[in-house]
């Protein structure tokens, strides 16, 4: 080996190690950064001895897709999970079920025993009409909380909608700045491994949104579409678009205004196993599935107290006319058999709406006797046509009738025959069980996503172990290269002594 030969073989070791040494200390720099991929100074031999010609970037596609496909199953199952919780903090209360409907209705119905068995007892009678209140002020406010899920779900939808816009915009310098480093720089230049982590970090954001399909293209150039095939991104962003309403009222339970991408109606998930992929498609799922089953049920119930303990007028036994009791609600008007709240049909937002009697409260025994809807031309309405003060027919009639099978509305996603304060308690359980299964599924979902987040890591990530060790290598290196340097020193010196 000449000499010429052995300082060009020095000169390749330094420019070699100082090359690997600065990609070795940025991937120790970045260990602790997520949207980071480890690089690696490759290395080839050729004439001129070993020479660095490429730096290349940790790339996993298979694993980079399973990861975001459970960063979109979980971020839905977790909002899901969290819409059932606060639900049922806000409607059930703790483990005792304190402010659920169902115990005001049970602690109600012993009120209305203690009233039967003492009649003429006037405080039995103002505590019927006490545990009433409360039983319709449960019902009120449950309504309140559940037309407040749907709300608080219309802005997460509307939050959601701007995120995901700005993020497709960002999306798009992102791409443009890979597809001209790929240009310019060629497909193994330090530039254009910085800009697929900036990119891989903006689809990672996006995937928490909606759930997204990649395909890549020519000059690296990437398309995203939803996993139902919706064009989100193919060279310019697509227009996410949605009109938030401000408020929600339990009278409209209808859909509300959906979330167009590119043009197309995104669909709302399904379950409490959601089939939603990212947030957008489970907070649909909440304000247009779940608050309004819910509310469906609160208002079955309230339906179930207004027919119970409505009268009936004895002037036309053959075709009786009936009025509201003690439960009232705004615009109650009189019906027949069969029809207004004897039908088995839901009357949307009647449990925000129900209301006590002012003639009840003002007169509780209005209860026991009949009478609330007397008039002065028409007194039909009384049972209690004799006065007396230890008479509890009409009270033992509604206790029977409340623990007696009657029919409900099926969309309510409840029992369709059922009495009263079994139905009650179902809607306690229906909202349990699917609070239980989303547990269970978000669970799932977590520890999916922390698989997959591992593997996806492992692969390109940064592990301070193997990056140390390759340091201490590029040292050898460098070392040996100092040798060879010094080497030739010592026989170009012993060339000059000769000479001279």
């Amino acid at each position: 080996m000449s000499l010429t030969t052995a300082l060009n073989n020095a000169q390749a070791i330094f420019n070699n190690t100082g090359t690997q040494s600065s990609v070795v200390s940025n991937n120790i720099a970045n260990a602790n950064n997520t949207n980071y991929s480890r690089r690696q100074a490759v290395l080839t031999t050729n004439m001129a001895g070993a020479q660095v010609v490429q730096i290349s970037r940790s790339s996993e596609p298979s694993l980079q897709k399973a990861y975001l496909g459970s960063s979109s199953s979980d971020s839905a199952q977790q909002l899901l999970l969290n819409a059932y919780s606060n639900l049922q903090s806000a409607t059930i209360g703790g483990n005792n079920n304190e402010i659920a409907p169902a115990t005001y209705l049970s602690a109600f119905q012993d009120a209305m025993q203690n009233y039967a068995g003492s009649p003429s007892n006037a405080t039995a009678a103002q505590s019927a009409i006490n545990a009433a209140q409360s039983l319709v002020t449960s019902l009120n406010n449950a309504t309140t909380a559940v037309q407040g899920a749907r709300a608080d779900a219309d802005k997460q939808i509307a939050s959601d909608v701007t995120t995901l816009n700005s993020l497709l915009s960002q999306f798009q310098q992102a791409n443009d700045a890979v597809k001209s480093a790929t240009a310019s720089a060629g497909p193994t230049s330090n530039a254009l491994a910085d800009a697929l982590d900036q990119r891989d970090s903006i689809l990672g954001q996006i995937s928490q949104i909606v759930g997204v399909t990649t395909v890549t293209r020519g000059n690296n150039d990437m398309a995203l579409y939803t996993t139902s095939g919706t064009t989100l991104f193919e060279t310019i962003p697509r227009t996410v678009t949605f009109q938030p309403t401000s408020t929600y009222t339990a009278d409209a339970p209808g859909p509300g205004n959906s979330v167009y991408i590119d043009g197309v109606a995104l669909t709302p998930g399904q379950g409490a196993n959601t089939t939603a992929q990212g947030t957008l498609q489970a907070a649909l799922q909440i304000r247009d599935d779940v608050a309004p089953t819910y509310q469906k049920q609160l208002d079955e119930i309230a339906r179930g107290l207004v027919t119970t303990f409505a009268e009936t007028n004895n002037t036309n036994p053959s075709s009786p006319v009936m009025a509201t009791g003690l439960f009232t609600y705004s615009g109650a008007t009189t019906w027949t058999s069969g029809t207004g709240p004897s039908n088995a049909a839901v009357i949307s937002g009647l449990a925000g709406s129900i209301k006590l009697s002012s003639a009840a409260v003002a007169n509780p025994n209005l209860v026991r006797d009949g009478g609330i809807n007397n008039t002065a031309t028409n007194t039909g309405y009384t049972k209690n046509t004799s006065g007396d003060s230890g008479y509890s027919t009409q009270l033992d009639a509604y206790i029977t009738a409340m623990n007696t099978k009657t029919s409900f509305d099926g969309s309510a996603g409840s029992s369709t025959n059922a009495s009263l304060m079994d139905y009650s308690s179902s809607s306690i359980g229906w909202l349990e069980g699917q609070r239980s299964t989303a547990t269970t599924a978000a669970e799932n979902t977590s520890a999916a996503l922390s698989r997959s987040s591992s593997a996806y890591s492992n692969a390109t990530g940064v592990n301070l172990d193997e990056e140390l060790t390759l340091m201490m290598d590029i040292e050898q290196s460098y070392k040996a290269g100092t040798k060879i340097l010094n080497a030739v020193n010592e026989m170009l010196q012993s060339v000059l002594d000769i000479a001279s």
